[in-house]
């Protein structure tokens, strides 16, 4: 069995999220006007919620992703995840951070197995427990019949499976998805929708998720965060209380015109 914590365990404060008046200014090459990226947001995701950013193509929630992932730094404000800034504490997150990309990124001269076992191998565990771990959690996400098949040998679909369970097998405390599920077709889409959501909840995980698809935010998340353009928070939505008063469809609408009128609304 994989060594983990407590599947189910949402305690953990030290992965409480807040966003504190976050600015990210990216510097042109051309002599031109700095471009504002991120403007003044503020808000917070508890552990073990799942959030989930909307907004236009080019308003910021990547580069915010990245800034939470301890890639990038902020211009001015900062990102805490407990007591502590990603990006000043790579190295304190390594293996506590996972990211499932919009491409699957796995290496391909690497089996399914192989690309799982890459991260815990990073962490410097053991081959044995590493190859373990893959193997379980690929066979927890429909695969162990491919377990020595190549990136290549794999539909689209499998291969995100094969880059969420890498992404699980870190055990991750926060995980990052950014438009992992939106170039698949939508049965696809749905049914990797349907398995992450299981595993991440069963296991606590806090998850922040970017995604341009407003049905999957609404079907995804706990909390869903509307960016504007550049990226300031228009509305915070907590969606099971929004889905008490009113439908699906009401809850996309309002979502969608408080994007294409870019500014602040209140639900």
């Amino acid at each position: 069995m994989i060594a983990s914590r407590q599947e189910g365990d949402r305690s953990s404060g030290q992965f409480n999220i807040r966003v504190n008046q976050l600015r990210k200014v990216l510097r042109t090459s051309h002599g031109t006007e700095p471009l504002v990226a991120i403007d003044r947001l503020t808000f917070s995701v508890m552990a073990g919620e799942i959030a989930c950013i909307v907004g236009r193509t080019g308003c910021g929630k990547s580069t915010f992703l990245n800034i939470l992932a301890g890639l990038d730094h902020p211009t001015e404000g900062e990102i805490t995840i407990g007591e502590n800034t990603p990006y000043n504490a790579f190295d304190l997150f390594k293996g506590a951070v996972a990211v499932i990309f919009q491409q699957d990124r796995l290496l391909p001269w690497r089996t399914a197995r192989e690309n799982v076992e890459l991260g815990l191998e990073i962490l410097g565990i053991s081959p044995g427990q590493r190859r373990e771990t893959a193997e379980e959690w690929l066979t927890r996400l429909e695969l162990s019949g491919f377990l020595n098949a190549y990136p290549g040998e794999l539909s689209g679909g499998m291969r995100q499976r094969v880059a969420m369970a890498r992404a699980f097998a870190l055990d991750p405390q926060l995980l990052l998805v950014d438009e992992a599920f939106g170039h698949l077709d939508e049965v696809t889409a749905r049914q990797l929708r349907v398995d992450f959501l299981k595993h991440a909840s069963r296991r606590g995980t806090t998850v922040v998720m970017v995604t341009h698809q407003l049905e999957e935010a609404i079907e995804t998340a706990e909390k869903i965060f509307v960016f504007g353009k550049p990226a300031r928070l228009l509305a915070e939505i907590d969606t099971p209380a929004a889905l008490s008063r009113m439908s699906k469809e009401e809850l996309r609408t309002f979502i969608q015109e408080t994007i294409d009128s870019n500014q602040p609304r209140q639900l």
